[in-house]
């Protein structure tokens, strides 16, 4: 062939080296453009993990939230290489009210259909939280509540369409772990419900605030309590959705009280709230319970049944208050069912019940048993059937307290000194001084405006066995019993002791501090039944030492505690006869009557009769009951007093002839004798002057002047006296016989037993004869008064 046909080889080369140099070139551009987009991916990706989406994105994913029925805020929008799209700073509005914040919570992350959101289609498949703290917007007076957020948040939430689906959500709320599962269906024309108002958003959030303190008072010692939720329900009707909830703990302690196997359930539907069980014991007993409440009516139903240690139950939660002087031994069974309008201020619920103690002490007093019934609506109370058990006995009583209205029916066989501690602090002192050996029986009727013992009115009886009051003792007694106007009125009374019988009325009125007393007769010993009235007056009335009990009548009244109106009379008819101590000596009196006159710090004897040594007595006296004030005054008559019978008290001495009779008038200081002052006049008649022993010597030396007249009886003496210092002071003594007259003055001290006395003697008869030489015929006594030493006084 020609050789024009053959390619020349140079052509062939310089085609070959083309292609290579292009492919060079685009691999080249083909990793810079890798390079480039890697870099830039890596930027674009740094700088949204870092700064986040603009505003424009944020508002797209709150407008797709707020089409999924969850109104909400972002405050960041960035992107997370493993988790994708993540919002952080959330906050939850109410879907009616975005000014009510309802939650915040760290970050959420998005599950977003890229293709639906670049087509402008509903984009958000889902969200998903994890290990976020959502806070809740409570506040206190410090401006937030510790602890007030549910942490450790995990939640899967998906939105098919027209639906919110939680598949699972768990979180722990104050130390409860909870988890929630459910679905919402979110209509795309839906209305929402009118919003709620500002008052009712605190109240609710009030309740919640309420919630979370008390949360937070209580300690998990074991696993935490668990609470599972199971919701449905329409996002435009939230308030109808149905919700079941099951709590359950192994141990809750709050504070000494420890709660074990709790257990409860509770279910939400048609706006109705029904909790079917609620369990749980604490080592001594167990409580279970359920309750319903319809918010359409605000009104709850309950059912409880306790044996718990109720006690420290109620102080653990700080309730213990009225139950704080009470010891229970055993826990006490408490059955109630109530039911109460929720809306209603004050509240008022309507409770029935019933309780049940076997063992129990208030204050320091124990008790055996108690049962009652009880209800209670708000503003009336009533306690029916109360069996109440004490070791001295039974009480049985029915109790109702309204408005303006209480009543208390009691029948009793317990000792009232057991009960003091039950009772008012002057009912409580009144009641500490009585020794009941055997208890009485006690039946009152008390009606009164309200339960303040001080406007209690009633009627009652009481029976009385052995007994003992203010250590005066009595058989038995019984009397018909009145309330009024803060007195207790016994009404014709009878007490019986071994030598006799009391009877008649008093009033023991704690208003006015006194005692009343009417047509009250008495058999008794005075110096033992005083006691029942005033122990103080004791000391005045027991130097009157009966023989046999006389015949005391009573009237007036008697104040205590300082009271200044005190006028009590008393008469006593005496005819067995009383011993009085007088100087030393026991006066025998046959019979007496007087009228003694109680008035403030102060007794007045009246008119007081008295047959005495075959003579009589009659007298008066005024005597001081003030505490350091002892002074007495008195005024005595004597007349026809045997004169032997006296002598013989007084000087031991004995003699046959003579009566004395006098006055006198006096005052002194308690028993002291020495304080004695007074004066009065003395006369003996148809008497032997020389039987008293001062003058008995005189008889021989009269006989000596004039044989035989030292035999001769002063048949008739008297004089005028004085008393004071314990010295008895004459200027006119007096004394005539037959053959003699004696005229004297001086000085007998009676308490130191001592004579300092001047006679003279004028004799008639043949010692006329000697009347020149009657100065001769003075004589001093000095010495003892039972053995005196007489002598010339010019000798």
């Amino acid at each position: 062939m020609p050789r024009i046909l053959e390619p020349p080889k140079n052509v062939a080369a310089t085609q070959d080296r083309q292609p290579t140099l292009v492919h060079h070139i685009a691999v080249n551009v083909a990793r810079l453009v890798m390079f480039v987009a890697i870099a830039v991916s890596f930027s674009g990706g740094w700088y949204l993990a870092k700064r986040g989406f603009g505003r424009q994105w944020r508002y797209r994913v709150v407008e797709e939230l707020h089409k999924r029925g969850v109104e909400a805020s972002i405050g960041r929008l960035t992107l997370d290489p493993l988790r994708g799209l993540v919002a952080k700073n959330v906050r939850i509005f109410d879907y009616k009210n975005r000014e009510k914040t309802l939650a915040r919570i760290s970050e959420v992350s998005l599950d977003i259909n890229y293709a639906a959101l670049i087509h402008h289609q509903p984009f958000l498949n889902a969200l998903d939280i994890r290990n976020a703290q959502i806070a809740l917007p409570l506040k206190n007076a410090e401006g937030g509540i510790n602890g007030a957020q549910l942490n450790d948040l995990r939640a899967h939430v998906y939105f098919p369409p027209e639906q919110i689906y939680v598949s699972q959500a768990e979180g722990v709320f104050c130390g409860v772990r909870i988890s929630a599962t459910g679905q919402l269906i979110k209509r795309a024309n839906y209305q929402p419900s009118p919003p709620i108002s500002e008052e009712e958003w605190r109240k609710r959030l009030a309740i919640l605030e309420r919630i979370v303190k008390e949360l937070q008072k209580f300690n998990f010692p074991g696993a935490p309590p668990s609470l599972q939720v199971k919701f449905s329900g329409d996002v435009a009707e939230i308030e109808n959705a149905r919700v079941e909830a099951t709590l359950s703990a192994d141990r809750l302690q709050r504070g000494n009280y420890e709660m074990r196997g709790l257990s409860a359930t509770a279910e939400w539907s048609d706006q109705h709230l029904n909790i079917t069980r609620c369990e749980w014991n604490d080592g001594r007993g167990s409580f279970a319970g359920r309750a319903d409440w319809s918010r359409q009516g605000n009104r709850a139903n309950f059912q409880v049944r306790s044996s718990l240690d109720l006690k420290i139950f109620l102080d653990a939660f700080g309730l213990g208050g009225p139950l704080a002087d009470i010891t229970f031994y055993s826990p006490p069974l408490v059955e109630i069912s109530g039911s109460a309008n929720l809306g209603q201020d004050p509240l008022r619920p309507e409770i029935i019940g019933h309780a049940n103690v076997a063992s129990f002490a208030y204050k320091t007093l124990p008790f055996s048993d108690l049962a009652a019934d009880f209800s209670w609506d708000g503003e009336r109370a009533l306690l029916r059937d109360v069996r109440l058990g004490h070791q001295t006995g039974r009480l049985m009583a029915d109790l109702f307290d309204g408005p303006n209205d209480f009543r208390l029916n009691i029948d009793s066989t317990i000792s009232p000194g057991a009960m003091r501690a039950l009772v008012p602090p002057d009912l409580e002192e009144f009641l500490g001084e009585w020794e009941w050996q055997r208890s009485p029986t006690i039946h009152l009727a008390i009606r009164g405006q309200d339960h303040n013992p001080e406007n209690w009115r009633g009627d009652g009886t009481i029976t009385l066995d052995r007994t003992r009051l203010r250590g005066a003792s009595m058989n038995g007694g019984s009397t018909k019993i009145h309330f009024a106007d803060g007195a207790i009125s016994c009404q014709d009374f009878h007490v019986v002791r071994d030598e006799g019988t009391g009877a008649g009325n008093f009033t023991y009125d704690f208003k006015k501090h006194e005692v009343r007393v009417s047509n009250i007769k008495s058999s008794l010993y005075p110096a033992e039944a005083i006691f029942w009235i005033d122990p103080k007056i004791w000391k005045t009335v027991v130097p009157y030492k009966f023989r046999h009990p006389p015949t005391v009548t009573a009237n007036g009244v008697y104040q205590f505690r300082g009271g200044k109106n005190t006028h009590l009379e008393i008469t006593v008819d005496d005819t067995n006869g009383v011993d009085y101590d007088f100087l030393g000596k026991t006066l025998p009196f046959d019979r007496v009557s007087a009228r003694l006159l109680f008035t403030n710090d102060r007794l007045q004897i009246v008119d007081l009769r008295g047959a005495l040594l075959s003579g009589t007595v009659r007298g008066n006296a005024d005597i001081s009951l003030a505490r350091n004030d002892p002074r007495f005054r008195a005024s005595v008559s004597v007349d026809a007093i045997d004169f032997p019978h006296l002598t013989d008290l007084y000087y031991n001495y004995k003699t046959t002839h003579g009566q004395l009779s006098g006055t006198y008038d006096f005052t002194g200081l308690g028993s002291d004798a020495r304080t004695m002052r007074g004066r009065g006049k003395v006369d003996v008649t148809n008497g032997n002057v020389f039987a008293i022993p001062i003058f008995g010597p005189l008889s021989g030396i009269l006989n000596l002047i004039v044989p035989g007249s030292g035999y001769s009886i002063a048949h008739k003496a008297s004089a005028s006296f004085k008393i004071g210092e314990g010295i008895i002071h004459t200027d006119d003594f007096d004394a005539a016989g037959t053959f003699f007259s004696m005229l004297g003055h001086g000085d007998i001290h009676f308490l130191d037993d001592k004579l300092d006395f001047n006679l003279r003697l004028n004799m008639k008869g043949p010692g006329v004869l000697l009347a020149p030489v009657y100065k001769l015929f003075e004589y001093t006594g000095e010495g003892s008064l039972k053995k005196p030493d007489w002598h010339p006084k010019r000798f």
